[in-house]
């Protein structure tokens, strides 16, 4: 991303007030306990299993492993995990889910 860009970008999100997530597409999160977690703005399923889900992200992945994991409720862009959660974590573009 150019340097113009990023700023016009900081520039659109301070004056109308926008949360991050919306303006640069990053993923929200919201766990709940060690029980639930719902994500936002994923770009699909690369990998499910009852200990292991990777989610495609706009610049990654999002790999989430844990034991009993079901996929509750999915959407095109949305999508709600149970299970016992263990571990969540953000894999950057280039590195290997």
């Amino acid at each position: 991303m150019s340097r113009i860009s990023r700023k016009l970008q900081k520039f659109t999100q301070e004056m109308l007030d926008l949360p991050q997530d919306l303006l640069f597409d990053l993923p929200r999160l919201t766990l709940i306990g060690n029980q639930e977690l719902h994500i936002e703005n994923h770009r699909g399923v690369l990998h499910f299993s009852a200990e292991k889900l990777v989610l495609s992200l706009a610049q990654g992945a999002l790999e989430i492993t844990g034991a009993g994991l079901s996929i509750r409720a999915i959407q095109s862009s949305e999508v709600t995990i149970e299970g016992r959660i263990h571990h969540i974590q953000y894999i950057e573009t280039g590195e290997k889910p």
